[in-house]
């Protein structure tokens, strides 16, 4: 039909579908807000009241995993599986939904099902994995609510693995789906799939952009026809190092998922990639979520394009075993082209038997491929030692595989008291952030005892206050690191984080622990921390003429040494704390949007960001004693007169350089205040003025009070994941 001949939409705005219908696309340097709006709830279809921790554990999960198997060789004709086993696509699903996190931030992951969702579900390096969640969704059907999509993909994974022969190290359930994409997740910069801009070298494969881990945009982790698409097997060794480091490994890890990984299944890419039509996001109404059709051939058996490499790694692609060293190790290894014009490594002479049958044409044998990742194993001086003693002691390759799948498979799932079912591993691992359990109770009566104590003990309100917060704001709601419970801000590195003040931190420290070597019962430093801020919040709020209690609930352990892992610590080291008015130095990045990523980290809502910053400016906990911000005659008073005095318009405002303003009397011109720009964006940006000027009125002087505190409990309380997940 001539499109000049197509009704016109009866409607003003037209349709909604174009990448440039936000009226806000008119103020491209306007402070975006949606990150914040990722914890919402509206886009949920299964209410408020849904609990998927309740409904996992009413799950058969023995039945699942038989479904699973089953699934496994039940080769459908719409999409037939290799040597009739799919074991291969599915834990390559479960690999990419794993493999996107990074460390950095403790974004991505298989937390949160998010492969569902664009930009990951047309990601160039996910092509076709919209055919493995399909051939899933029959069981996902029959199991609905008790079983994510999340959990499912990373258990499809689990149980291909072991019908194939192997056996997994455990499994734990407790990942809860999205229901929108995580469109403010930073994946790079390109505006193209396969770009690469990340680098501040190109020559140095050491200088990717932080946060990112992938060295392509569209990719899980690196090349694999080589760096930039060149085969070099040392120069990508050195990119591996780097993207696998990024995502909690170390090189016998490294070694032996890419190992293990490739031990099963094969590429794809017996046909002309350029044919292939448009991914998921971009295809055509009528193919129902379906990306990337081959017109060609069958366009799928031995006529599937995914990566455009083509082959199997082993000789027994569908069984575990270890051929996969015994391949790569004794025989010398040339770069060839694919059918699809991929660059990728064969045999230069290999032995009939040695070869694996075609997956779908019946007794024909082809050439197995490496890829340059693959040859790293064997090139690389550090990765070829591991390589040999896997290849030389198959258990020992066995159990590191295990417990690295594992790992990565469960890295962004947090504390192992999050993982559900009984498959759950006994075992306590270190990178799960152990947490020692405290068996103790306290009454109202000793809670307020301590409260006490805790006043009266030498220190200010403000350093409690400052101490409960540092030690609590490091929590990620990404992968459920950091926070309150643990203490471990007494321990390295976070003793010594300049963030963290560490005179005034040490000297709160012994103070709390010659209270705690008083008490007639053991306390934790953990809760005594948490309990000496809040009960600096009550004070400070009965002084502003509101009398509250600040909720309280005791159980945080204290963890040692020996159960912190320093150096994966080190990521959470916070570089800016817009809450406490300070950044380490100066960054590209405007504090304000900093103040936004640290704010969604931490799980919190565009009111209670605003809430909190009002109250932590009058009660005066800036960095260092900072007066920035703190637009008081109050200092320590819990009032709401850091809304009232932003939203004055008595005052006029003046930058004094990139980061800091003054604030004048109009009527005398005086200084009255300073302030940085995380300060004055409560009254700049609209929305963010809007919720100030709630505050700031009259009549909700105890609402912020209240706000304050329930937000400040939510900071305290969000990596307790016994009492309030």
């Amino acid at each position: 039909m001539d499109d000049s001949k197509k009704s016109k939409c009866p409607f003003n705005h037209g349709a909604n579908t174009g990448s440039n219908s936000s009226v806000m696309s008119w103020w491209p340097n306007a402070l975006n807000l949606d990150i914040l709006h990722q914890h919402d709830t509206k886009t949920n279809p299964l209410g408020k009241d849904f609990n998927y921790r309740d409904e996992f554990k009413k799950l058969d999960l023995e039945a699942v995993k038989s479904d699973l198997k089953k699934l496994m060789t039940d080769s459908q004709d719409w999409w037939p599986a290799d040597w009739g086993h799919y074991g291969g696509l599915m834990i390559r699903m479960a690999w990419h939904s794993a493999g996107t996190y990074r460390t950095a931030d403790g974004r991505g992951g298989s937390n949160t099902g998010n492969q569902r969702f664009a930009p990951l579900n047309s990601w160039p390096d996910n092509v076709n994995l919209d055919k493995a969640r399909r051939l899933l969704w029959p069981i996902k059907k029959k199991y609905g609510n008790k079983l994510s999509w999340a959990d499912l993909m990373i258990l499809a994974g689990n149980m291909a693995y072991e019908s194939m022969g192997f056996k997994t190290f455990g499994f734990g359930g407790g990942r809860e789906d999205i229901w929108h994409p995580e469109k403010d997740i930073y994946w790079g910069a390109e505006k193209n799939w396969l770009g690469k801009e990340r680098y501040s070298n190109k020559s140095d494969e050491g200088s990717l952009e932080n946060p990112l881990a992938a060295v392509q945009m569209g990719l899980i982790y690196v090349n694999p026809e080589g760096v930039d698409g060149n085969p070099d097997p040392l120069k990508t060794a050195q990119a591996m190092r780097v993207t696998f480091k990024r995502m909690a490994m170390n090189d016998e890890e490294t070694v032996a998922l890419t190992a293990g990984g490739h031990t099963v299944g094969k590429t794809h890419g017996n046909g002309d990639a350029s044919v292939l039509g448009p991914d998921p996001e971009g295809a055509p109404i009528e193919q129902q979520g379906f990306g990337w059709h081959n017109p060609k051939g069958k366009g799928n058996a031995e006529n599937t394009v995914t990566s455009g490499l083509e082959g199997a790694w082993t000789t027994t692609p569908n069984k575990w075993n270890n051929s996969y060293f015994y391949l790569l190790l004794n025989h010398d290894w040339e770069v060839r082209k694919s059918p699809a014009g991929a660059k990728q490594w064969e045999p230069v002479y290999m032995k009939e038997e040695d070869k694996p049958f075609d997956a779908h044409v019946p007794r024909v044998r082809r050439n197995p491929m490496m890829t340059d990742a693959d040859m790293a194993l064997k090139m690389d001086p550090e990765y070829r030692k591991i390589s040999e003693r896997f290849y030389k002691d198959p258990e020992y390759f066995a159990q590191v595989f295990a417990r690295a799948w594992f790992k990565l498979t469960h890295r962004d799932l947090g504390p192992k008291s999050r993982y559900l079912g009984a498959d759950v591993p006994k075992e306590d691992l270190i990178w799960q952030d152990p947490i020692p359990t405290v068996n103790y109770t306290l009454s109202e009566s000793e809670v307020d005892d301590l409260k006490e104590k805790l006043l009266n003990c030498g220190l200010t309100p403000t350093e409690l206050i400052n101490t409960a917060w540092d030690s609590a704001r490091t929590f990620r709601c990404s992968d459920f690191r950091g926070g309150a419970n643990g203490a471990r801000i007494r321990l390295a590195p976070q003793k010594n984080w300049e963030g963290n003040e560490p005179k005034r931190l040490e000297k709160v420290l012994s103070r709390l622990t010659e209270i705690q070597a008083g008490l007639s019962k053991k306390v934790s430093i953990a809760d005594l921390i948490v309990l000496g801020g809040s009960a600096a919040i009550e004070k400070a709020a009965e002084k502003a003429g509101v009398k509250i209690k600040v909720p309280f609930t005791p159980g945080r352990g204290d963890a040692t040494d020996e159960m912190t892992d320093a150096e994966s610590f080190s990521v959470l080291e916070p570089l800016h704390d817009g809450y406490r008015n300070w950044q380490k130095k100066d960054y590209a990045v405007k504090p304000e949007e900093m103040l936004l990523d640290r704010t969604q980290l931490m799980g919190l809502t565009a009111p209670e960001m605003t809430v909190l910053i009002g109250g932590m400016r009058v009660l005066g906990t800036n960095y260092g004693g900072t007066q920035h911000g703190v637009f008081t005659e109050n200092v320590g008073v819990l009032t709401n007169d850091f809304f009232v005095n932003l939203t004055d318009m008595g005052f006029v405002w003046e930058p004094v350089s990139d980061n800091l303003y003054n604030i004048r009397e109009r009527k005398t011109g005086q200084v009255k205040w300073t302030a940085t720009r995380v300060d004055l964006v409560f009254g700049s940006n609209s929305i963010l003025r809007a919720y100030a000027e709630v505050y700031a009125q009259d009549d909700n002087k105890e609402k912020f009070v209240k706000d304050f505190v329930n937000a400040w409990v939510k900071v305290m309380n969000s990596d307790r994941f016994d009492q309030f997940q």
